[in-house]
């Protein structure tokens, strides 16, 4: 036998990172552009979002619901709700957007879900930081960060993410009428994610259905770092974890089972 014959039957080393860096390297000359103004329009867009509804509802209201400044109120539930949604919704579309290059042996529908996962966890930790950091510095709020709590609500937006991301990856390219359907349901989740109140707010019986949301969790995770006198007894780790690796262990299987059905059609 040949060495070169030899040499192509080893493993290539680190050959899923590499598949996934080039995906990611594609991916971001796509949707962000070979300059740093779509960066910066990532990270515009929620500092806006943040900065009109702290405007607005500081004519209602004489203080948020928690602290003393509106705007890293908003921000404490605004930040953890569109990570949350941009990284689902782009890993819900990475058989679309990838589709032409799974015709190589060496890209796989795992490539191109870890590609969109790593790299938009990592441009959402990069907005989240600097509007974060941004309000703190520009309002010149004294306040005292719990980091553990606070990544530990990052972690479980990107979780929470990916797991209905994948699931939905399946359902999009199996059942084309769900992304409409899919929209529809989600909208509500604006208003029930307590972006604008806290839950302890909520009157039962709403309390108790509201607590099944698992955004709920993660925002009052996300908000029980930046405040740390915020109790947030009704936070359930566990259950968020628990509804992000169902989803995703399900999305898995279903896309193990029919990716190349849905590749073909």
């Amino acid at each position: 036998m040949s060495k070169g014959l030899i040499a192509r039957q080893q493993p290539r080393p680190f050959r899923t990172s590499r598949t996934v860096f080039a995906l990611m390297l594609r991916e971001m000359s796509t949707t962000y552009g070979r300059n740093a103004f779509g960066y910066l329009w990532a990270v515009l867009e929620p500092a806006a979002g943040i900065l009109l509804l702290a405007a607005v509802f500081s004519f209602a209201l004489r203080g948020p619901a928690l602290g003393t400044n509106f705007a890293l109120f908003y921000a404490s539930g605004f930040l953890p709700f569109m990570a949350y949604l941009e990284i689902s919704q782009k890993t819900s579309l990475a058989l679309r957007f990838s589709r032409p290059l799974m015709a190589f042996p060496a890209v796989s529908f795992v490539h191109a879900l870890l590609a969109r996962l790593v790299l938009n966890s990592l441009t959402q930790l990069m907005v989240t930081g600097i509007v974060v950091t941004a309000i703190i510095t520009f309002y010149r709020i004294e306040v005292t960060i719990d980091f553990p709590v606070f990544l530990g609500g990052v972690f479980l937006s990107f979780v929470l993410a990916f797991g209905v991301g994948v699931l939905n990856c399946f359902l999009l390219s199996r059942y084309p009428l769900w992304e409409r359907a899919w929209v529809i349901l989600t909208r509500p989740l604006f208003f029930a994610s307590c972006i604008f109140f806290l839950f302890e707010a909520v009157p039962e019986p709403f309390r108790g259905y509201l607590w099944y949301n698992p955004l709920v969790h993660v925002v009052g995770m996300f908000r029980k770092g930046i405040y740390p006198t915020y109790e947030g007894g009704y936070i359930s780790v566990a259950y968020v974890l628990f509804f992000s690796l169902s989803s995703l262990l399900l999305g898995l299987i279903l896309l193990r089972r029919f990716h190349r059905d849905i590749l073909n059609n």
